[in-house]
């Protein structure tokens, strides 16, 4: 039996990809492929970033040796209703299958499908479709441990919105009542909300689509799907689950160059939704089953939602033309439906029946003021981020203040602290300055005052500070006024590819680029360390605003002509054996091992005892973790010898009295290189890191000014010839230490402070 399989496609050749190979590995060989080239939604035509339509030729043609494969065009309509109805009038199988270019497979999907189809003589087999953020190799190497965490992403969030709590006992009562068809409530009452109605993973018998005339709705850009999968669901009645097959929907993790269609945000869809439900139900009857779970589905997005909007939205049409919208579709629905609701909603649901907005607007004020107390309540964090909104940022900025912040209040160090030394030296007294700091012991020179992270008194200062100095991101929740100036100091010259220089995001929030667009396009400065840095920053942040190639203030220490005394007076301070050399080890965070966002997991991979055997009588070992990392390196037994410091403020103060530094993606050694000291790279994961969590942006096995070692015998051999190491190093460290130390020379503090503070364009 063979498949039509049909794929639109814009854009995203690294998703098409991923979707074709995952044919080429399909157990069922039977089919036959009708790419579907469309033009681009034309709501994005206009967007910033969004990528222009990318020819798959290339990509096509990799694969015609696997499978037939025909491109075809959209011509005088567009979309994905478009694509899909010239896969159906030209698809040559007795089966039909839709898979967007976005998504794949697993490898026995049409088998499973085709075959149950064929078992049964059923003229519709739909499977399971699972969620991912990743490619095919990362997905399927943690699929296990994928499909069991919770996904909170924002997009869920959304959908969840159109789900009451109540429609799982609707569902029910519907199926005690009317015994809907399993195919029913699988595909349209278990789904959430009316977006997510969909005809992915449908395997259909062609000859019927085409006999019923069923075809997609090419009027309707973003809800298309819906009365399609109805009229499909209300004509065939021979259907079968097999829920064994799975389909992996892809979300994107790049809604800036490459947007879901569910998340593109233009006015037109609320339009798209209302014909598209108005237009579904009129083809069912309002008596039909779907049409009732329909109905239910629309009163909890208008509950839930919609009158959210109207309480929130800065647009008046919410509360007027979309109010009345919302009331004529309402009032169509049987009352049967709309008592169904919980009492909160059912009284909702009557006003705007009623066309009652001032009465509309008092329930959702009360209900959601309610719930923003008990939140409140429960939550110290909330209480302070009302009060930013609804209290100082109404009160009068002050010209003079200025806030700092360095690795989220964790500690008073890197450039943050430099610059904040150099401020309250050169200009004593002028400025007001603020420290974010968690820990309140912590000491912090020129008087500064002390605010924990998310208290009151942060969010305070936060809202009145002209200044703003952060070595990361903001809080989502911080919006910036007019007037403001966010001076973002970043926090290393990278090797890791960042942000839209990666193809995924494997860490712990996977909207991290959604999220790093919207709070980077708040930074008026950005510091670059180097020129290589900053093509990078421009290019992986999209960022337009100033960058300040000034080189990291953060290094001004490591140029300081007293250093040798500031290296005695640190050994005494933290108790390192002045008689020993030192071996500085900071390893960085994996992304995919991880407890939950900015929480990462770590195992040392060096075995202390026996380091201690080999290296004690000459070396110690100062051990500092990243700061995202949550797991605490045990020592006991090895004090003597080992210094676990992942805890001490200030790296670069570490860097002064390490005579040897161990390291492996973190970019810790770029700082390092200006003190030309050995660099030992230990890379026991090279290949799963550089090819599957992030890539580099350099030839890391031949532009690195030290070796990659991937054993611990490695390590220990190195150490014992690093004499030798430099020697054989020293030309590949000169070039490194030109193209990315150049800049720093103990004055980037100044630098920085006369551009953002006085205004002076150069120094």
């Amino acid at each position: 039996m063979k498949i039509s399989v049909v794929i639109p496609y814009v854009n995203g050749p690294h998703f098409l990809e991923d979707c074709l190979e995952s044919l080429k590995d399909q157990t069922w060989n039977d089919f036959e492929v009708l790419l579907i080239q469309d033009k681009p939604n034309p709501y994005l035509t206009e967007v910033e970033n969004v990528k222009d339509v990318e020819d798959p030729t290339m990509i096509v043609d990799n694969y015609k040796e696997f499978f037939p494969i025909c491109v075809y065009h959209t011509t005088t309509t567009q979309g994905v209703s478009a694509a899909r109805n010239i896969g159906i009038a030209n698809a040559t199988g007795e089966y039909i299958y839709f898979l967007d270019s976005d998504d794949y497979l697993f490898h026995d999907t049409l088998e499973k499908l085709v075959m149950e189809a064929e078992r049964t003589k059923s003229d519709l087999a739909y499977g399971t479709i699972v969620d991912t953020w990743f490619k095919r190799l990362v997905f399927f190497d943690t699929y296990e441990e994928d499909t069991k965490q919770v996904d909170t992403s924002s997009e869920e969030a959304t959908r969840n919105a159109t789900e009451g709590d109540d429609e799982e006992d609707y569902r029910k009562k519907l199926i005690t009542e009317q015994a809907p068809s399993q195919a029913v409530i699988d595909l349209v009452g278990k789904k959430r909300g009316l977006v997510a109605i969909s005809a992915l993973n449908l395997l259909i018998r062609v000859e019927r689509l085409r006999k019923n005339e069923l075809f997609f709705n090419e009027q309707i850009l973003f809800y298309a799907d819906l009365s399609f999968v109805a009229s499909v669901l209300k004509t065939f009645t021979n259907v079968v689950s097999v829920p064994d097959a799975k389909y992996v929907k892809r979300k994107h993790n790049d809604p800036v160059h490459y947007p879901a269609i569910t998340q593109i945000k233009v006015e037109d869809k609320f339009n798209n939704m209302l014909t598209a439900y108005e237009t579904t139900v009129k083809m069912l009857g309002k008596q039909d089953t779907i049409s009732e779970l329909l109905a239910f589905k629309l009163l909890n997005y208008y509950t839930n939602y919609f009158t959210t909007k109207i309480r929130r939205s800065e647009q008046d049409y919410w509360r007027e033309e979309r109010f009345t919208q919302m009331r004529a579709l309402v009032e169509s629905i049987p009352e049967e439906v709309r008592v169904s609701l919980k009492p909160y909603k059912k009284k909702l649901v009557k006003q705007l029946v009623k066309g009652n907005l001032a009465a509309t607007k008092r329930m959702v004020n009360i209900h959601l003021g309610s719930k923003k107390i008990r939140n409140i309540r429960s939550n110290p964090r909330a209480f302070a981020c009302y009060l930013y909104f609804h209290v100082f940022t109404k009160l009068k900025m002050k010209e003079n203040w200025v806030i700092f912040e360095s690795f989220f209040g964790k500690s008073y160090s890197d450039s943050p602290k430099y610059i904040y030394e150099y401020l309250s030296q050169a200009y004593p007294k002028q400025y007001k300055c603020i420290w974010v700091i968690n820990d309140k012991h912590t000491e912090i020179p020129y008087g500064a005052k002390k605010v924990k992270r998310f208290s009151i008194a942060y969010a305070y200062y936060f809202a009145r500070c002209k200044y703003t100095v952060l070595n990361v991101r903001q809080p989502n929740w911080i919006r910036k006024r007019k007037g403001n100036v966010f001076l973002e100091t970043w926090h290393g010259t990278p090797l890791k590819r960042l942000v839209f220089d990666q193809e995924e995001v494997c860490g712990a929030s996977p909207l991290h680029k959604q999220q790093f667009y919207r709070q980077s396009r708040d930074w008026d400065y950005l510091i670059s360390d180097n020129r290589f840095s900053t093509d990078t920053f421009k290019r992986a942040f999209l960022f337009h605003n100033e960058i300040v190639e000034c080189g990291y203030p953060r290094n001004d220490v490591l140029y300081a002509p007293d250093k040798e005394a500031r290296i005695l007076a640190l050994k005494d301070k933290l108790g390192i054996p002045k008689d020993k050399k030192t071996i500085l080890y900071a390893p960085t965070w994996r992304d995919d091992e991880y407890y939950g966002k900015g929480e990462y997991k770590f195992a040392l991979k060096l075995d202390l005892k026996n380091l201690k055997k080999q290296l004690g009588e000459e070396y110690v070992i100062l051990l500092r973790t990243h700061y995202y990392i949550a797991d605490s390196i045990d020592i006991t037994g090895l004090e003597d010898f080992a210094f676990n410091l992942s805890k001490y403020n200030d790296i670069s103060e570490l860097y002064l009295i390490s005579d040897l530094l161990i390291t492996d993606y973190s970019s810790v050694f770029f700082d390092y290189a200006n003190l030309r000291r050995p660099i030992l790279f230990f890379t026991y994961d090279l290949e799963k890191y550089r090819d599957m969590l992030r890539g580099f942006y350099l030839d890391i096995e031949k532009e690195m000014p030290g070796p990659l070692l991937f054993t611990e015998e490695d390590v220990l051999d190195a150490i014992k010839n690093i004499g030798q190491i430099e020697e054989d190093y020293k030309g590949k460290y000169d070039e490194f230490y030109e193209r990315f130390c150049h800049v720093d020379d103990g004055n980037a503090s100044k630098r920085i402070v006369e551009r953002v503070f006085r205004g002076k364009k150069s120094v």
